[in-house]
């Protein structure tokens, strides 16, 4: 027992926990999440298509049943769950998760409405093409080779394949402390891009987005960020691009149309899109949208309808793209591992780069390789030519001595191969020990090597080479083949459109009722006759203004004694039942009953603004909309004085009706009041005392009406010359049978 107690070291805890855990994260980075920038893959992607391979499941052999890839992979690369390692496979073999699927799946891999794979044991699998083109040069001692996790086998530290694959399937993951994020790309774009580096090795991200247009999704869709953010994004390795569904206006019959959505954005599943898009019909948040049915079969097929032929499909569509998945952003991140094994976050420029030199070490690796295969034939070449011109001896040499070789190393100077060679070769092979034949092999290689040696001395031989065969490789995925050809369109979209409130809220006609007391409801319909059942008080209060015909869609403009504009959304007005709510609720309006104004925002264009002291001026009915509770001040007023007046002005109205308290009238024309956002404004009339009690305005060809009798009857004056005069004059006593409280209405 005291011989376990002595080999205890005291450590202090936090430190002890700090360096495992850095060791956990360390093993977390480099070995199970981040990709390596060389060939893009993550280990469990590298183990699978080894393992795939040397069960030789090549694109041209027979699938084999995924659960067969799955325990090979446990069994001898990866000791990990076979749910991790399946998933990582499906993914592998999805095509609309992978640009250039790596894995040729038969059977339910999943689909892009979200269903799940089936099990392993159901489907079967194979490798595509792509992934051969990635294996391809493993026997050429191109890249080093480790043990495996138990020492019984070996695989490969990297694929050392002609493919750009971080880029052109991109990858994701979630480390300890850091992610990455990288989106599809085009193969030919980034076979262009390395292309330029080799030729020029400085050449900035701007000429390799000359040919690199941006991400480039296996669902297709529309890229609709401008250039600018493009260019940001692969500059500093990190940023997002925004990606919309591609859709198309199909016309029926009597001038009605459908948009039809062909294209999702990426990693967007279209059974919880289309949800979304549904919940936004029986939510009733998007009123001018009607219904949304699925009718994809291979290719998918997103019908939207509108609610009437009149909606503006743009409108539609924008609103879809704030609302739902039709719209999202795809993250870039390229946070990757680089030829150190180390986790760094690079720009385009950088990773293509570094894919190149890596590429040019696989060349000379490859090459030297072969000069080594070639020296050893060579060598035995030789012996065979020696066997050759002495055929005879030798035989007699194999006849009569025991022990052969060394004799034979020593006649005739061979070595210990191409003695051992010469010994293991077979009667019938004496036949074609023929000089001629051996020569040629032999100039051949000799030939073949020195153009290799050649290779491996001149950087230039190297990056000639290596763009022939990128060019080579380029007429597989380039743009004309069909799975070279670009998915995702690059267009940038028009500046965001404001969406009319009538895309947002259903159109409803409301008659809004405020009271004197300030208790404002809605009732549905435009209500025609004001009886005492339709407009109940509380006891003590009355109607404060005429009752104001409105729609749910509309905003509403409260006008309050101090010169302050308040707005109110007609759709969050409570209902016609019972007395309403106290707008004070709604808006911070300071004091008690002082509103002075009530009125619709697209009543009119321009307002008419006076208050009591007589100055007033003009004012756009737009610019008094306020965004907030607390309101927004118009009119500036002088210590006493309160706003007194708020009127919409009609089109066509040219002339200015002002009746003061002391019953003087005067008119002037419109044209003699400034425009103002905000202020005092000018005097519109002149008094010795009192104030202003109504300003109005009208056609001077129609002439001044108001108000005659107690049953709603009006007269009118059409000759209001004897009162005109410039504005601020004092004016003089109205025609007879003007109201005698003074006002207009």
């Amino acid at each position: 027992m005291s011989d376990e107690f002595d080999s205890v070291v005291e450590h202090p805890f936090d430190d002890a926990l700090s360096q495992r855990y850095l060791v956990y994260a360390l093993s977390t980075i480099t070995a199970r999440s981040l990709p390596d920038l060389r060939d893009g893959l993550k280990p469990v992607q590298r183990r699978l298509l080894w393992a795939m391979r040397q069960l030789r499941l090549d694109p041209g052999q027979a699938y084999k049943k995924s659960a067969t890839v799955v325990g090979e992979v446990i069994g001898k690369y990866h000791p990990h769950g076979n749910d991790s390692i399946y998933d990582a496979m499906v993914r592998l073999a999805q095509d609309f998760s992978l640009r250039y699927p790596l894995v040729d799946g038969q059977g339910n891999f999943g689909n892009i409405d979200g269903d799940n794979a089936a099990a392993f044991r159901y489907t079967e699998a194979r490798l595509t093409p792509v992934a051969a083109e990635l294996l391809a040069g493993l026997d050429e001692g191109t890249v080093d080779f480790r043990q495996s996790f138990n020492g019984e086998n070996e695989e490969p530290e990297l694929l050392p394949g002609l493919f750009p694959n971080l880029l052109a399937n991109g990858a994701s993951g979630i480390a300890v402390g850091m992610a990455t994020s990288i989106p599809p790309h085009n193969a030919a774009e980034l076979i262009d891009a390395a292309t330029i580096l080799i030729d020029t090795p400085t050449a900035d991200d701007a000429q390799l987005l000359e040919v690199v247009k941006g991400p480039d999704f296996p669902t297709g869709g529309v890229l609709v960020d401008n250039q600018a953010t493009i260019a940001l994004a692969y500059a500093t390795g990190r940023g997002a691009f925004r990606v919309r569904a591609r859709w198309s206006l199909e016309k029926g019959s009597q001038g009605s149309w459908t948009a039809v959505v062909t294209e999702i954005p990426y990693q967007v599943q279209k059974g919880k899109l289309i949800e979304q898009i549904a919940a936004l019909i029986s939510d009733r948040k998007l009123p001018i949208l009607a219904d949304v049915r699925d009718e994809s079969d291979e290719r998918i097929r997103i019908v939207i309808e509108p609610r009437s032929r009149t909606v503006d499909a743009d409108v539609l569509m924008e609103s879809l793209f704030r609302l739902t998945d039709l719209e999202v952003r795809v993250p870039l991140n390229l946070n990757v591992l680089d030829a150190t094994r180390t986790p760094r976050v690079l720009g385009l420029k950088a990773v293509v780069g570094q894919w190149v030199t890596f590429q040019l070490e696989v060349l000379v690796r490859r090459a030297n390789h072969r000069i080594g295969r070639i020296d050893d034939r060579l060598e035995l070449l030789e012996g065979y030519l020696i066997a050759f011109l002495n055929l005879d001896r030798v035989i007699e040499i194999i006849r009569t001595e025991d022990e052969p070789k060394p004799l034979m190393i020593a006649e005739f100077g061979l070595s210990d191969r191409q003695a051992e060679a010469i010994l293991n070769m077979r009667l019938r092979s004496l036949r074609r020990l023929e000089e001629m034949q051996l020569k040629g092999e032999r100039d051949a290689l000799h030939k073949e090597r020195e153009g290799l040696q050649q290779l491996v001395e001149s950087p230039a031989r190297q990056r000639t080479r290596l763009k022939k065969d990128l060019a080579a490789l380029r007429t597989k995925y380039g743009p004309e083949t069909a799975i070279g050809a670009r998915r995702t369109a690059i267009e940038e979209a028009a500046p965001a459109r404001d969406i009319p409130l009538e895309a947002m809220i259903e159109r409803e006609p409301i008659t809004v009722i405020l009271s004197k007391r300030g208790w404002i409801r809605a009732m549905k319909g435009h209500v025609e006759v004001t009886n005492a059942e339709a407009l109940k008080f509380k006891e003590g209060d009355s109607l404060a203004f005429p009752l104001l015909h409105a729609h749910t869609t509309d905003k509403l403009l409260l006008a309050s004694s101090d010169g302050r504009f308040y707005t109110l959304a007609a759709d969050k007005l409570p209902g016609g039942r019972g007395f309403g709510e106290p707008v004070k609720l709604m808006v911070d309006i300071e004091g008690e009953g002082n509103v002075v104004a009530l009125l619709r925002a697209g009543g009119a264009e321009k307002l008419l603004l006076a208050s009591s002291d007589g100055r007033g001026f003009l004012t756009s009915a737009a610019g008094a909309v306020a965004e907030t509770r607390k309101g927004k001040q118009i009119v500036n007023l002088k210590p006493g004085a309160k706003l007194k007046v708020v009127r919409p002005i009609p089109p066509g109205h040219d002339y200015l009706a002002v009746v003061g308290e002391n019953r003087k009238l005067v008119v002037y024309p419109l044209a003699e009041l400034p425009e103002m956002g905000r202020g005092q404004g000018v005097q519109l009339q002149r008094y010795r005392d009192g104030g202003l009690s109504d300003a109005k305005t009208y056609k001077a060809e129609e002439g001044l009406s108001w108000p005659m009798g107690g049953e709603g009857g009006r007269t009118r004056n059409e000759d209001m010359n004897p009162w005109r005069t410039a504005r601020g004059a004092a004016g003089r006593m109205p025609p007879q049978g003007f109201p005698r409280d003074n006002r207009f209405d």
